[in-house]
């Protein structure tokens, strides 16, 4: 069932006219056009009468000048935001870098002085035996429910001697609590 290729032919001879004669007939006719970019006051001129055109332009169509200067003036504002945004979010693209970059600086930083701070920790204990330290053998607290003050400390019956002011009292509170320190090593002294 397979179908036979069929071949087109045109029977009709190929176009025997003479090659000049096509091109002549063909030939678009060429013509001089005033005016070019020669000097730059020409430039100048030129930019005017583009301007002119324009605002002819607009004004022959059936929307007034001002809302083709409107329309140019949103698309330019547009246009200068857009710039100012960009370049904005470069500026703080940098910025947020060099943000990144100085923290993971001071990350580093603070892992290397854990490490120096647990290397000293270690050898601290080496170098307390060194410096003939012995270490602590239980735990130690100071009862003061049994102290007595001394005559020196006992308060006066005159107002004179109270303390009115709170750091006198703060001064009068640690003078009490050095004595009681002492009071007891000179106890534990006495029974050892």
């Amino acid at each position: 069932m397979a179908s036979t290729a069929r071949s087109v032919r045109s029977m009709r001879a190929p176009d025997q006219r003479r090659p000049g004669q096509q091109s002549e007939t063909r030939r678009p006719q060429l013509s001089l056009i005033e005016g070019g970019r020669s000097s730059s006051s020409t430039q100048a001129d030129t930019w005017g009468q583009r301007a002119r055109g324009v605002a002819s332009w607009a004004s022959t169509r059936s929307t007034p000048l001002i809302y083709f200067v409107v329309a140019l003036v949103f698309l330019s504002a547009c246009l200068v935001i857009s710039l100012l945004l960009r370049t904005q979010m470069v500026q703080n693209s940098f910025e947020a870098s060099s943000v990144r970059v100085s923290i993971s600086q001071l990350t580093q930083d603070v892992q290397d002085d854990q490490n120096k701070l647990d290397q000293l920790q270690a050898a601290l204990p080496d170098k307390a035996q060194q410096m003939g330290m012995v270490p602590q053998q239980g735990v130690n607290s100071i009862d003061l429910n049994g102290y007595q003050p001394s005559q020196q400390m006992q308060p006066s019956s005159s107002s004179a001697s109270l303390p009115t002011s709170k750091a006198g009292q703060e001064g009068q509170a640690a003078k009490s609590a050095e004595q009681a320190a002492q009071a007891e090593q000179k106890a534990q002294a006495g029974q050892h």
